[in-house]
């Protein structure tokens, strides 16, 4: 008759705590029942992350790390290597299953990709079809990683069936239970599978091991001294066992053995000297035992709150260089936190070279070149080039990013950079070039009107136009300053004043270029034939109404271009990709363009008016000088308006000064010049009686 307990407050069981059982299997069932009566369970085998949850199974814990520690460590061992395609496998088992499924939701979270998984059957043998057609499925998935999540007993059978194949030259990652199993390794002919690389708990050194041995009032060896009243007899070194032995499950027991020990040490208050007698209840030998903390053989030994040990593990790898096999630790995997350290000279690939082996679905691309995603693996994609004004952000492989306004890329580029701001400035060493010869030209044109102010009088000043040859200079002068309207940043003046102040002053000056040339056809060829013309021209001030009227006409073709397209200051970011050009716009308009073939026009009107008088007398002949200077005039000008949409920023500001530059340049002097020369170096040809010789001689030749 079994007597129903009203609480297990008071219940005192046979047995206050239990070690085992050697199977995740197995602690499933056994950590269930326990954990009703809250009868601690220490576990040395079962690694299944489940038995963590202490909602539960309050009352468990092991020794032996849990899964999902060995699951980050083989996810850092990957991501070491840059392995990015991989096979996962399992045994048909809570062990393996579990294992699998974590790792699986790891990797898909990650850059990894998973090419295929499987499930290795259990109790078969090495001519079970279904071994042999996961091995095909293996070799035709064509990864050069693969991890085998399973226990020793169904991943021989396995490996059977992949050297039977003759499956070679692959990297085999192997987890903690089969990765130095005896069994696994005296497959026939294992050797030419590759690289097997695993996980195995952390050990000490083998020869410093030893079973539970005790001495009367010795004491257990480890942190405390415990007062034992028992003697372990027989009790050998772990290194002097049979191979079969498993030295790390020893340990593992031997761990366990000692938590038990020192959560009774600690409470029957045994530190004092004297251990109590009192019952032992399961559920506070439970809470001593989650607060252990002591160092077993350089191993320490404590849980955390999920009752699982704080404890990593060895990465090793098979070894075949010598007559047996053997193993090498090449790093260590450590948890709070969790960190991963290969030593890379102590690694043997198989490989001719002894480089790590590649396991990727596609190559990476080149920097600059994102990925075309090419089936539902992320990691199976072809590259394509980002196209200029985009980058590559490494946090987005997939997709090219635009660049701001305000900058640039080129092609294949992963980082945009600041567009360069481009105007015409007063820095530059081209401004210099510009700048020198715009102020010595004003120079030459004030001088120019002093020489023509102090020889006012004289019949070469008179000829030339008298008091019009300063509004003339004065109109080239004005002009020659618009040209300072094309150096520095931008503003809403200097683009207001570029171009009326440019037209209207050149206009004045063609405007009198014509006139003057008008009269003295006039005196000499028309007034034989109509001799009222001259005397009317001047009796209602041709001359004024003349330059007036043709000035008023360029100015409201201006004032039209202003108020139809306003010149200010614009950023044109479609020029160049890696420059900003800051200019005047817009450009080109109809109404500038009318203002500019305004400008033309007048020029040709002197050019027809300056070669109908070629072969008047010499001192009123200006034709070939004035002929010259209006044909580049045009030509000049015929060159801004053809390239004014062609030549950008600063190129096209260079190209408005220089033409501006010459076609003042040659309009001074052609016209002025040869008048100062005489002025100066020929002074017998600047007297009246000159200029009458002048006059009979053409009246002669008429009459001839």
């Amino acid at each position: 008759q079994v007597e129903v307990l009203p609480t297990f407050h008071r219940y005192e069981p046979e047995v206050v705590a239990v070690i085992g059982p050697d199977s995740t299997r197995l602690a499933l069932t056994t950590a269930a029942i326990l954990s009703v009566f809250l009868i601690p369970e220490i576990s040395y085998e079962a690694t299944l992350e489940t038995l963590s949850l202490k909602r539960f199974y309050p009352s468990f814990l092991r020794t032996i790390p849990s899964d999902k520690q060995q699951v980050k460590a083989i996810f850092l061992l990957l991501q070491r290597f840059g392995w990015t395609w991989v096979a996962l496998l399992a045994s048909d088992n809570a062990y393996g299953r579990d294992g699998l499924d974590a790792l699986y939701k790891l990797l898909t979270a990650s850059d990894v990709c998973v090419a295929y998984r499987g499930i290795i059957p259990i109790n078969k043998d090495a001519n079970s079809p279904e071994l042999h057609n996961l091995v095909r499925i293996l070799k035709d998935v064509r990864v050069n990683v693969t991890i085998v999540f399973s226990n020793r007993q169904s991943v021989r059978p396995f490996f059977e069936v992949v050297v039977q194949r003759n499956v070679s030259g692959m990297v085999w990652v192997g987890s903690e239970d089969w990765s130095l199993a005896q069994t696994i390794w005296q497959v026939p002919g294992i050797q030419s599978i590759g690289s097997v690389i695993g996980m195995s708990v952390e050990k000490i050194d083998a020869a410093t091991e030893r079973t539970g041995r005790t001495e009367a009032g010795g004491g257990i060896r480890g942190s405390a001294q415990l007062d034992c009243t028992q003697r372990c007899t027989g009790c050998r070194s772990i290194s002097t066992v049979p191979d079969m032995y498993d030295a790390q499950a020893s340990f593992n027991v031997y761990s366990a053995v000692y938590t038990v020990a020192h959560g009774l040490h600690d409470l029957l208050g045994c530190a004092s000297g004297v251990c109590s007698k009192g019952t032992v209840y399961p559920w506070q030998l439970l809470q001593k035992i989650k607060q252990v903390n002591f160092t077993l053989y350089k191993s320490h030994i404590s849980f955390d709150a999920n009752g699982d040990i704080r404890k990593g593990y060895n990465v090793i790898m098979w070894n075949w260089s010598g007559p047996s096999w053997s193993f090498n630790v090449v790093g260590t995997f450590s948890v709070n936190p969790d960190s991963l350290s290969i030593d890379q000279g102590k690694i043997l690939w198989h490989t001719k070279d002894n480089q790590a082996p590649t396991s990727v679905c596609s190559k990476a691309c080149q920097p600059g070149e994102k990925r075309l995603q090419q089936s539902r693996h992320r990691c199976c994609f072809s590259c394509v080039a980002c196209p200029a004004g985009t980058f590559l952000n490494r946090s987005d492989l997939y997709n090219c990013q635009s660049c701001r306004l305000d900058e640039w890329a080129p092609v294949r580029s992963e980082a945009c950079f600041n567009r360069t701001i481009e105007f015409l400035s007063w820095s530059d060493p081209i401004s210099w070039a510009l700048l020198t010869p715009t102020i010595l030209l004003m120079l030459l044109m004030a001088g120019l009107a002093v020489l023509f102010a102090l020889n006012a009088s004289t019949p070469v000043v008179k000829s030339a136009g008298g008091k019009m040859c300063f509004l003339m200079l004065g109109s080239l002068a004005c002009a020659c300053s618009s040209l300072f309207c094309h150096f520095g940043e931008p503003t809403w003046h200097t683009c207001l004043l570029r171009l009326p102040l440019l037209a209207v002053c050149f206009t004045i000056f063609l405007s009198c270029v014509a006139t003057r040339s008008f009269q003295i056809i006039c005196i000499f060829k028309l007034n034989v034939r109509w001799p009222a013309l001259y005397e009317a021209w001047q009796r209602r001030k041709g001359p004024v109404l003349f330059i007036a009227a043709s000035t008023a006409a360029q100015a409201v073709l201006c004032l039209a271009a202003e108020a139809t397209s306003p010149s200010v200051p614009r950023r044109d970011y479609g020029a160049w990709a890696e420059r900003v050009v800051l200019e005047c716009g817009p450009i080109a308009s109809a109404s500038r363009t009318a203002a500019s073939a305004y400008t033309v026009l007048l020029s040709a009107c002197c050019f027809a008016l300056s070669y109908a008088g070629k072969d008047l007398p010499a001192s009123y002949n200006e034709a070939k000088c004035l002929t010259c200077s209006l044909l580049l005039q045009l030509a000049c000008s015929a060159t801004v308006l053809c390239t004014q949409g062609a030549l950008r920023g600063q190129v096209a500001a260079v190209a408005r000064v220089l033409s501006s530059l010459c076609t003042l340049g040659a309009l001074l002097g052609g016209y002025f010049l040869p008048k100062a020369f005489v002025i100066l170096l020929r002074p017998h040809l600047n007297t009246p009686e000159h200029f009458q010789m002048a006059i009979q001689r053409y009246t002669r030749r008429l009459a001839a």
